[in-house]
């Protein structure tokens, strides 16, 4: 889904290792990005990453916490050390993987999707285009001939377009779907669908090789039982994911 830009590996060469095969790990999430994850009316991190660590840790018998902290120091912060994992509906790339390392998927590919205000035309796309700073789809906008507006959150991208700063949004496609149903005709998809990125993992330091083959095996307990495609269904409109 989302991509940090990392134009160094030093970064890698000083992590932490927290983890250190301890049962006690820290699960690091955006909490801005529904239904993905997000933070409740009562403060707590919660959304399908949340229902969906909480039981990988329960079958990995470990003991979990979350932590909030912003998408563009998401993946710095997991190197320090500051906590084990991320779990943001963070897609599997190439770039990435050359920083920290990730589980099998718990999550297939989801194409990203342009949305306009009502009445935008499909030039719309070629015109100034909102994303979310060093994501997969600010990567794409950039090299799409578009002039590329970046923003911190997610929902200063929908802000910029609902206020006419930008013409359009690029984000995925599930994060815009219940925004626009929403929005009372307000927004709008426009454009074809966009496949990038891949398979959404859970990201882990290098050194953390145990904690990867703990979560990798209970993702595929959950792909097995069917519990991972019962949570997929509930967050995302009866989707189907085919574990």
């Amino acid at each position: 889904m989302k991509s940090l830009i990392i134009g160094t590996l030093a970064a890698a060469l000083i992590a932490g290792t927290a983890y250190a095969g301890s049962h006690k790990v820290r699960m690091g999430t955006e909490g801005a990005y529904p239904p993905y994850n997000f933070v409740n009316d009562q403060g707590e991190i919660d959304g399908f990453e949340r229902e969906v660590g909480d039981k990988l840790c329960e079958i990995a018998q470990l003991e979990c916490t979350w932590v909030k902290n912003d998408w563009d120091s998401i993946i710095p912060n997991l190197v320090s050390g500051n906590y084990d994992t991320i779990i943001a509906g963070m897609s599997i790339t190439e770039e990435r993987d050359q920083v920290i390392d990730f589980t099998q998927e718990y999550f297939p590919p989801d194409p990203s999707s342009y949305v306009a205000a009502a009445g935008a035309s499909e030039d719309a796309v070629k015109g100034v285009v909102a994303a979310q700073k060093a994501t997969i789809q600010a990567g794409y906008v950039a090299s799409s001939g578009a002039t590329l507006v970046e923003f911190a959150t997610p929902d200063e991208t929908i802000a910029a377009v609902r206020s006419g700063e930008a013409d359009a949004v690029l984000a995925d496609h599930a994060f815009l779907a219940p925004i626009v149903n929403e929005s009372g005709g307000e927004l709008v998809f426009i454009g074809d669908k966009v496949a990038i990125g891949g398979g959404v993992g859970i990201g882990v330091r290098e050194s953390d090789g145990e904690l990867k083959a703990k979560l990798d095996a209970a993702i595929a307990q959950m792909k097995a039982d069917g519990s991972l495609n019962e949570l997929i269904a509930k967050w995302f409109d009866g989707r189907e994911a085919g574990y």
